[in-house]
């Protein structure tokens, strides 16, 4: 029975993609007969303080030699020196969901450290599992080895279909946006208000579930721009919901937005797409991948008027709906299901570092 353990950053309960995609990962190997611990780090991440050093250090040197670990790149990428200290004793893989210099609203100087404290990092440890072939693309740049890259896309939870899914007749009502995501600057809220603050004269209420807590001045940025276009009563901020509202919200949505300027994978396209729900995104990162095109459309990120035209031809055009909603339902019979990218993770894991997945195992 493999023994393994876990480390990421801070609470493992947070509900975050990257956080929801390790708790996945651990429920599916447990259920395979894995046994799993995982340690949530005190301190501060990614910039790490001291408590996050003392942490990260304490918590390799209690495990046995050759005791196999996966450590979330949040948790890992900005203490190469703890990572290089432990990596010849253990067998370290780097968990990456996206690199940490990718981060939106980074100042240059800010870039450059993160950047170069993870490639320090994935220098040292002998496999890396990552979330999309654009971010295994994109570790190119760190001088990562293409044989240590192991590609596991998320998964997603059978769903009914939304209300609206099988909506062909396009009854007349208002329409239904949900966008679900941490208001923090790379999501691209900013841009949302800012689209439709142009499309008031539209029917539509709209619904951003998100923890207001990542970046409590960013979100109250937030909700104080809906007040001043006007949109209070129609656009709101409700902060982060249980499975079971989150269950809801996409029941009785229309659309799914998601304004994002940069994302690793984009797991809330792919649990919108299993309701049978269009999406409206960007291409930013590996969302350009992620989102099929026939089931929605996507727009450059950062450009708030391309994204006000989306979503006006959205609004506009009943055919084009009806087009998006098949689209969704048809893309949704292909999605893998979580047991699916479990056993793609166990079998990541379980390859010795010189090997290849075949291209079936990618999760591609």
């Amino acid at each position: 029975m493999p023994d393994l353990t876990l480390i990421v950053a801070g609470d493992p309960g947070q509900l975050t993609g990257g956080y929801v995609y390790d708790a996945r990962m651990v429920a599916e190997l447990r259920r395979r007969g894995w046994r799993v611990a995982v340690t949530g780090l005190d301190g501060r991440f990614p910039d790490p303080d001291a408590t996050a050093r003392r942490s990260l250090d304490t918590t390799l040197a209690a495990l046995p030699e050759g005791a196999r670990v996966v450590i979330d790149g949040l948790a890992m990428g900005g203490l190469p020196e703890v990572v290089e200290r432990h990596a010849a004793r253990l067998a370290i893989t780097a968990l990456v969901h996206h690199p940490l210099a990718d981060e939106t609203g980074l100042d240059e100087e800010s870039q450059r450290r993160l950047f170069a404290s993870e490639a320090r990092a994935l220098a040292a440890i002998r496999r890396v599992i990552v979330t999309s072939p654009y971010t295994a693309r994109g570790l190119s740049r760190f001088r990562v080895p293409e044989a240590s890259i192991r590609v596991v896309e998320p998964g997603v939870e059978r769903a009914a279909l939304a209300a609206s899914a099988l909506d062909l007749e396009d009854t007349e009502r208002s329409h239904r946006l949900l966008c679900v995501a941490s208001l923090t600057p790379r999501k691209g809220h900013e841009l949302l208000v800012e689209a439709l603050a142009g499309l008031a004269d539209r029917d539509w209420v709209g619904e951003a579930i998100g923890s207001h807590d990542r970046d409590p001045a960013h979100a109250a940025r937030l909700v104080a721009a809906t007040r001043r276009h006007g949109l209070a009563e129609r656009l709101h901020w409700p902060g982060e919901r249980d499975a079971a509202g989150l269950a809801e919200a996409y029941h009785h949505a229309d659309l799914f937005v998601l304004p994002s300027h940069y994302e690793g994978y984009g797991m809330v396209v792919t649990e919108a797409l299993a309701r049978g729900l269009p999406v409206i995104t960007t291409t930013g990162g590996a969302l350009a991948d992620t989102l099929p095109p026939a089931a929605g459309i996507t727009v450059p990120p950062g450009d708030a008027q391309a994204l006000r035209g989306a979503l006006a031809r959205w609004f506009d055009d009943a055919e084009l709906r009806r087009r998006l909603r098949r689209g969704a339902r048809r893309a949704r019979k292909g999605l893998a299901d979580w047991q699916q990218a479990g056993e793609r993770f166990a079998v990541a894991l379980d390859l010795p570092a010189s090997a290849s997945l075949a291209p079936g195992d990618r999760g591609a």
